[in-house]
């Protein structure tokens, strides 16, 4: 059964190596619902979460091909339930508006969204949730004709207590070690 997964893939920060990784998913047929490239916690990584609807088997499958990358430290999957995750939408609505009217700005409130810019022309509006909050966000300020919409990728992390990397570099460490 397909669901929701999130992939995380640790690496160095090398050129080209987005473009493998991303080959992966092609190969596999895989559709990328969301990717974020980021600096991790640790010194000189980077970690990407990658967002996919596929079966449990395929995540699985697309770790392991991930994993043999040169320059990928260690890739692991999670389903919603291990991560803690949200995403940042930002809306640019017409000015006129909210002359006319408090509408938006009750809009604004309830979703616990805040204003980043007036001008003369637009208003720049942030949404800070999941996908559903953002979108349905979008939705309600849609009737006022949304002139610009964008919405970011996915930022997850676990609910471990501890970075699964962290753990599995401690252990290829201990093992290097003693090869000595």
């Amino acid at each position: 059964m397909k669901k929701e997964y999130i992939l995380t893939v640790y690496s160095e920060n090398h050129i080209g190596l987005l473009t493998r990784i991303t080959n992966v998913f092609t190969r596999r047929k895989t559709n990328i619902d969301s990717l974020t490239v980021s600096e991790s916690a640790l010194h000189g990584i980077f970690k990407f979460t990658i967002v996919v609807h596929c079966t449990e088997a395929m995540a699985i499958k697309l770790v392991s091909q991930i994993e043999k990358q040169i320059d990928v430290l260690k890739a692991f999957y999670h389903t919603n339930d291990e991560m803690i995750f949200q995403e940042i939408a930002l809306y640019k609505v017409p000015i006129e508006p909210i002359y006319e009217s408090d509408t938006i700005e009750k809009i604004v409130r309830k979703a616990g969204a805040r204003i980043l810019e007036i001008t003369k022309d637009y208003v720049v509006i942030e949404k800070t949730g999941h996908k559903e909050d953002t979108q349905a966000l979008f939705e309600e300020l849609n009737q006022f004709k949304v002139m610009q919409f964008i919405r970011s990728g996915r930022v997850a992390i676990t609910r471990d207590p501890i970075e699964r990397l962290s753990e599995f570099l401690k252990e290829r460490d201990a093992f290097l070690t003693s090869l000595d």
